[in-house]
């Protein structure tokens, strides 16, 4: 059986983008073992970056699950968040599923989806940014500014909400939160002038080309929360979930893997505890508000 290829067409804020994702499989084996696997699995993709940048870090991960596995894997994403969530809470459209923890949070508690892995990190942090031309020091300097954030149901959207409101602003109000098309347009229009700071996860702000990075200062920092996972279906079958994970977690034991985890930017995968998890409720009440 040959290779197969997969065209898959996302719909961003505009036109219609067609994105050729070559996924060459190895050949699938009609024993005992595979028969009874679905056709494909869909590994749908919290759309974070452009959909073309998302095809192009994460391709090569989807390639290995599906060698791994023998079994095609079919990655997918949405135009933007709120039509990811949908997609995964009232579609029922992702078998394997790679989310912000708070999207996580809700997928499991509403829908069943059950974490296997997450990426080895300490945890996930936003940080609020100026430059320092513009003379913000502190939080409080933000009042009656235009802050760039990301998304509205993004996680450092939503973290630096919380950092606010425990500064005792009000999002809303007090300031002019500016929505941009991702972490780094955040970034650019202040660093441009079009906004006056700009809030993005940290790591982020650390890959920024020094010229950027060295003409900002860090405003604020918010709190931290458990990094990404990747979670299954509950219709997904018990082995097959489990084989996922054995597939994420061995990413580390060889040079060709180590590569793509090097590719990722990533050390590895452990396994998600859901209890890391649970602690993000406190997250549901903003997602309400917006």
């Amino acid at each position: 059986m040959s290779g197969l290829f997969r065209i898959i067409s996302v719909t961003v804020t505009g036109p219609v983008v067609a994105i050729v994702l070559l996924l060459a499989l190895l050949p699938l084996s009609v024993s005992a073992e595979t028969k009874h696997l679905p056709d494909y699995l869909t590994f749908g993709f919290l759309p974070i970056v452009s959909p073309e940048r998302l095809v192009k870090r994460f391709a090569p991960l989807t390639a290995y699950l599906s060698r791994e596995l023998g079994i095609e894997i079919r990655m997918e994403t949405a135009p933007d968040f709120l039509t990811f969530v949908q997609r995964t809470h009232d579609e029922q459209r992702y078998d394997i599923l790679f989310t912000a923890p708070h999207l996580y949070y809700l997928a499991h508690k509403n829908h069943g989806y059950h974490a296997i892995a997450r990426v080895d990190k300490a945890g996930m942090q936003a940080v609020i940014v100026a430059p320092h031309s513009r003379g913000i020091v502190s939080i409080e300097d933000l009042r009656g500014q235009r802050l760039a954030t990301t998304d509205p149901l993004a996680l450092a959207t939503m973290l630096v909400r919380a950092r606010l409101e425990e500064a005792g602003m009000n999002p809303d109000k007090d300031l002019t939160l500016v929505a941009t098309p991702s972490h780094n347009a955040s970034l650019l229009s202040t660093y441009q002038g079009v906004t006056d700071a700009a809030a993005l996860i940290l790591p982020l702000f650390r890959r920024a080309s020094p010229e950027i990075r060295e003409s900002m200062i860090i405003v604020a920092k918010t709190r931290m929360v458990p990094h990404m996972p990747i979670s299954v279906a509950p219709w997904v079958d018990s082995a097959m979930a489990e084989r996922i994970g054995h597939a994420l977690m061995k990413l580390d034991k060889s040079p060709e893997s180590r590569s793509l985890l090097a590719h990722l930017d990533w050390p590895g995968f452990v396994p998600a505890r859901e209890e890391e998890y649970a602690a993000l409720g406190w997250i549901t009440e903003q997602l309400k508000a917006h």
